[in-house]
């Protein structure tokens, strides 16, 4: 296990640097405030939920920051297994298939591999994420007019990264004993764009036994849950050490 371990929690590894909050920031505080809940071990669907008084566009924006930082480091720990040539498409089974456009250098709907369409699209969040205009961290600056739009198509392709894990990657995410951290984050993820509807219900149909069924699917023996939260907090770490 240890040597699994290793592998899952290498920070080398991690798709792209990890975006860091500001300490003394409203944002840091918001940050601390949802990791204590999620090291509390508290239900998920309770961690997730707007604490009284505080905002929802930072609460939002913490927690796209947040899942853009883990789900880089999921798919940093696999992505040797995402290749050009065990995927030549962009897709989600037989069914899905993810096309990139950006309005800028691609304007039309582009049909890419999977590993190039993960590059561009943690190139398009990084600059999205670093751009003062639409995520401010000055006090007193305003999100813009459009802000939970932009996040909402963040977290649509995001979530699209753990379709194409689960479906054609899982056996390697299995055999790295990883399983139970990336079912964790995904349930985490779940929970969140559900409770804000931030992802439209068609995006969700490559996983639609997993969204519906959700507690069936994960649902873990006391040893798995521990085992699922101590992948969780050993992220956690390297995340905070990166």
């Amino acid at each position: 296990m240890a040597l699994c371990l290793t592998r899952v929690f290498n920070k080398d590894k991690t798709f792209r640097p990890r975006k860091k909050f500001e300490p003394g920031t409203q944002r840091f505080e918001l940050y601390k405030k949802a990791q204590a809940s999620l090291k509390s071990g508290l239900d998920l669907k309770s961690v997730v939920q707007l604490p009284p008084g505080e905002s929802i566009n930072d609460w939002i924006a913490v927690h796209v920051v947040d899942f853009f930082n883990r789900i880089n480091l999921i798919y940093g720990t696999m992505s040797e297994f995402c290749t050009e040539k065990s995927c030549p498409i962009m897709s989600g089974g037989l069914k899905y298939e993810y096309r990139w456009q950006d309005d800028c250098r691609f304007k039309r709907p582009t049909k890419l591999s999977a590993p190039q369409y993960m590059c561009m699209l943690m190139d398009w969040i990084e600059t999205l994420i670093n751009n003062e205009d639409i995520f401010p961290t000055r006090i007193g600056v305003p999100f813009p007019k459009n802000f939970q739009q932009v996040c909402t198509k963040i977290l649509t392709r995001l979530f699209r990264v753990f379709v194409h894990v689960y479906i054609h990657h899982f056996d390697s995410i299995i055999s790295m004993g990883a399983e139970a951290h990336v079912n964790t984050c995904y349930k985490h993820f779940y929970y969140f764009i559900s409770e804000f509807s931030l992802v439209d219900q068609r995006e969700l149909e490559p996983l639609q036994l997993a969204a519906k069924c959700s507690d069936d699917l994960f649902a873990m023996s006391v040893n798995h849950q521990e085992q699922a939260w101590k992948y969780w907090l050993q992220a956690e770490r390297l995340l905070e050490s990166a």
